[in-house]
């Protein structure tokens, strides 16, 4: 279970969300304390840095942010980050420095680490996004099972159980996910990975590898 570990999957210092992730051993583990986390550093953020434009949701003042932006809080929006035309932010979500949430994409109890890149007509809920990770166009987190058991991320041939009903995908550092992916529930994508276009993605996907289809993962060279 090593390679889906929070140190094995991310630089921290990529992200003002550190000091949650750095007690965390698998990343997961922060799901369910993403909305405390940010009510109580959005209370210790720069006046002079960060305006409180609503109900708990802070935005730096060099972030830029479409009048036509729908964000719920609670919400930090880091410096640089970019909230484009119609993104819809539900809450619980932290976007990180010069980070980029797109038309008609859907956040919901994240985080996305510095320079990550939501652009397209994403779904990105219950999930952490690593720095520099990419989702293409149309790709998705889906954050529930069918059967509406919890989650387990299957790495190799053994399982480890999450106790969560809903968990999307841990993205690591420089991740690209390819146009019109889904990211099943429990998926784990080691860093600097690459995922074809139009993949349905189960379990871990090791570090530096490019997943083709299901069963097929090579590693770069």
């Amino acid at each position: 279970m090593e390679s889906i570990k929070t140190a094995k999957l991310f630089d921290l210092s990529h992200s003002i969300a550190r000091s949650l992730l750095e007690k965390s051993e698998y990343p997961f583990e922060v799901l369910p304390k993403i909305s405390n986390f940010i009510l109580e550093l959005g209370k210790t953020l720069n006046d002079d840095e960060f305006n409180k434009v609503g109900e708990n949701i802070w935005v730096s003042k060099t972030a830029k942010v479409a009048p036509t932006a729908s964000i719920t809080g609670p919400c930090i929006i880091d410096e640089g980050a970019e909230i484009r035309h119609s993104a819809f932010i539900r809450g619980n979500a932290i976007v990180g420095k010069n980070a980029v949430v797109g038309n008609s994409t859907e956040l919901k109890n994240v985080i996305l680490f510095d320079n990550a890149q939501v652009p397209h007509y994403n779904y990105v809920g219950d999930s952490v996004l690593g720095y520099k990770a990419h989702l293409g166009a149309g790709a998705i987190t889906s954050n529930v099972k069918s059967n509406k058991t919890l989650v387990t991320v299957k790495v190799g041939e053994k399982r480890l159980e999450t106790g969560l009903k809903k968990f999307g995908a841990m993205l690591g550092d420089e991740v690209e996910v390819g146009c019109g992916s889904v990211l099943n529930p429990g998926t784990v994508i080691g860093k600097k990975s690459q995922i074809y276009p139009l993949s349905s993605v189960r379990g871990a996907v090791p570090e530096n590898s490019i997943y083709k289809r299901l069963g097929e993962i090579v590693t770069k060279y």
